[in-house]
């Protein structure tokens, strides 16, 4: 039986050829050569031998995040990175990163706003809805600005109706059609973040921005102590009356530094002070540390020495390489801010970024007006004192100071920041020109200096004719 295979295999072999002979010019040969020939679409449609198409899926991204992006920008989930443009006033200080989403432009914006507010970003500006007004309707702007530290971002959100609400996405063939997604279809929202460091970039104008009459010559300083140097604060006057002149005389000085470490951030063209933004605890330890040493120049007793990066960090969140280490460290190597190094054990945290609060502002400056250990307090005799009727909402320490306070009469810090009020407040946030008028004058009433006092021995000790130069007289008025 097996000598009998090749014979039957060779006689199978011969008779298909026959066939095939015999058909070669029938329309059958014609059918069967279509029905052996390769699929042509295959080559369009390598996702048939599972190979990756050419024709990548929408959620595919090809443009790389920058290798320095930085790591505490939220990006929004599932959005795709699209172009990543360098900045072109400066390269290394900031790029405009282009996104795309299948989600909703109010999505995004929404997503922005609450992760800025919950990671303690300052919010710089925010969305405007829709106005009307007598020449129609006013479209809104989707423009979010947000600062944090040194860090700017702006996030902007193309919103509204028409072609500025959302990216179409170009319709496919009907050969495409049918085998791509029916999401391919969608619209995408498109959004750009702009992320700038040392505030080298301003935020984008909008038709709602005020126009500063004057801009006010000020100065800013390197660091606490050093030389002041020329520079522009174009919103002064969008300050409340009664504190405009403290901020004037302070940047006049040179100590209202913006930005951490006291890097120059304005143009020539000036920037935006905002002295009805809230201050951060870090942005006051910088100015408390500057005023008190510019307005004693003269006085190297009382001035507070900056901290080495040699030393151990008094807080676990201000290491060494912190541009505000120095002044932060050396009010707590001076013992004017609670920290382990007063033997407060829970404060092992500075929280540089939260908003500074009235009991701190009162915390830490007292103790350089009176330069001697704060009195014992309770509530009932804050409330003797002041009048304050929520006396017992601010915390032990605090009243402390609260008390000390009330002793240096009209050149109380709570007098000159706050005027007359029966409610303390303790935990309401500080605005910068709030903390600048409590920074305008240092020391006990009929001996201490104001910053206009410091201006006024620098104008003299500048003048070529001047033979002598006396210390500044002790200020009888809170009012510059």
């Amino acid at each position: 039986m097996l000598s009998k295979r090749p014979v039957i295999l060779t006689g199978f072999i011969g008779c298909l050829l026959i066939s095939l002979s015999a058909c070669a010019n029938s329309t059958n040969s014609e059918a069967l050569e279509r029905s052996l020939a390769a699929d042509p679409k295959l080559k369009d449609n390598p996702a048939a031998f599972g190979l990756p198409s050419q024709n990548n899926s929408p959620n595919e991204t090809l443009v790389a995040l920058p290798s320095d992006f930085p790591s505490e920008i939220p990006v929004y989930p599932e959005a795709q990175l699209q172009e990543v443009t360098p900045s072109t006033s400066d390269p290394n200080q900031g790029q405009t990163l282009r996104w795309t989403t299948s989600d909703p432009s109010n999505s995004v914006q929404t997503f922005y706003q609450k992760a800025f507010q919950s990671n303690n970003w300052e919010v710089l500006s925010q969305p405007t809805e829709t106005t009307e007004t007598e020449e129609g309707a006013v479209p809104p702007t989707d423009i979010l600005v947000a600062r944090q530290n040194s860090l700017k971002v702006t996030v902007s959100i193309q919103s509204g109706s028409g072609s500025n609400s959302f990216i179409s996405t170009p319709s496919p063939t009907p050969a495409a059609a049918a085998n791509s997604p029916a999401s391919s279809a969608a619209s995408t929202t498109q959004f750009t973040i702009q992320y700038v460091r040392d505030g080298s970039a301003a935020a984008p104008s909008s038709s709602n921005s005020e126009v500063a009459s004057q801009p006010t010559t000020e100065a800013t300083t390197d660091k606490p102590g050093s030389p002041a140097q020329p520079s522009v604060f174009t919103d002064i006057n969008k300050a409340p009356q009664e504190l405009r002149q403290y901020v004037e005389n302070l940047a006049a000085l040179g100590v209202l530094s913006l930005n951490s470490g006291g890097s120059k951030s304005n143009s020539a063209a000036g920037e935006q002070f905002e002295p009805n933004k809230t201050i951060t605890r870090r942005q006051y330890a910088r100015w408390l540390v500057a005023a008190n040493n510019q307005i004693y120049s003269n006085s190297p007793g009382k001035q507070i020495r900056l901290a080495s990066t040699d030393v151990q960090p008094a807080f676990q969140d201000i290491p060494r390489s912190d541009p505000d280490f120095p002044a932060i460290q050396g009010l707590a190597e001076a013992g004017l801010i609670p920290s382990r190094l007063t033997g407060d054990a829970t404060a092992v945290l500075f929280r540089p970024d939260a908003p500074l609060t009235r009991e701190n502002l009162i915390l830490w400056k007292v103790p350089l007006d009176t330069r001697q250990t704060l009195p014992t307090a309770s509530v009932d005799a804050v409330k003797q004192t002041w009048g304050f009727q929520d006396a017992g909402k601010a915390e032990p320490k605090a009243l402390r100071a609260v008390l000390a306070d009330f002793q240096n009469g009209e050149l109380a810090n709570i007098r000159r920041v706050f005027g007359y009020t029966t409610l303390f407040q303790p935990k309401k946030p500080v605005t910068r020109a709030e903390a600048a008028a409590a920074v305008w004058y240092f020391g006990a009433e009929g001996e201490g200096v104001s910053a206009q006092d410091a201006l006024q021995s620098q104008r003299q000790q500048s003048q070529p004719s001047a033979v002598s130069t006396p210390e500044p007289s002790p200020s009888s008025s809170p009012n510059p």
